[in-house]
Order: structure tokens, then sequence, then C-alpha cells
């Protein structure tokens, strides 16, 4: 099962910038989507979904830092506007997407009031 865990996350993470459809990865692993869901969330501690849209933000929020334009970033992780993305974004980070760029970072704004 664990072996089956690794490939769902090897080929999840080869289409993040893409659309992921879970039957195509339920095939891929030799299960029902209603299995792999169960799986990865009985494994995972979390729900495919969530991870998928973590994993996203993660990959967004070092995009963002880089300099890439909102939109471009928010299309490119299947966001329709950058507000959406916004929202999307402040939800996983606790931080907008403008204060990543101007902050060099999700959580280096925190530390920048700090102590010197």
């Amino acid at each position: 099962m664990i072996a089956a865990l690794n490939r769902l996350v090897e080929l999840i993470e080869s289409q993040l910038d893409d659309d992921i459809e879970m039957a195509g990865l339920a095939r891929e692993v030799g299960t029902t989507e209603y299995h792999l869901r169960r799986m990865f969330s009985s494994l995972a501690g979390m729900p495919l979904s969530d991870y998928i849209r973590r994993r996203r933000m993660t990959l967004a929020a070092a995009d963002v830092v880089a300099g890439d334009a909102l939109l471009d970033v928010a299309v490119r992780y299947g966001y329709g506007s950058t507000e959406a993305f916004g929202r999307a974004f402040h939800a996983v980070h606790g931080v907008r997407p403008a204060d990543v760029r101007r902050h060099g970072g999700p959580f280096a704004h925190n530390h920048s009031s700090g102590s010197a």
C-alpha cells in the first residue's frame, strides 16, 4: 500500500501545473477513485484534494517570490482570476500574495518585526 501511495505522489507531483484527473490517477495506481481517495486520506492524514491544493500553493508561492505575474501564476495553478487565487493563497499560507512578493516568502514577514 505504501508503494501505491508513493506512486500516487509521484504522479501528482508530475501534474501539479496541469489538470489532475482522479480517475486517471486511480487507473495508474490500479484502484478505483473511491479507494484512491480513502487510501490517501488514511495514509497521509489529509484528503487528497487538500494535498494537491497545498502542493500547488507551495509552488505558487515560489513563483510569486520569483516575480511571476500574479495572473500567470493564478492561471498556471487552475484559478480563473487573481482574486480567487489570492483567497486560496491566503487560506493556505495565511498571507496575501502581495505580502509574499514584498517580503520574500510566506513566513518572512512574521520575523521582520521581531527583535533584531
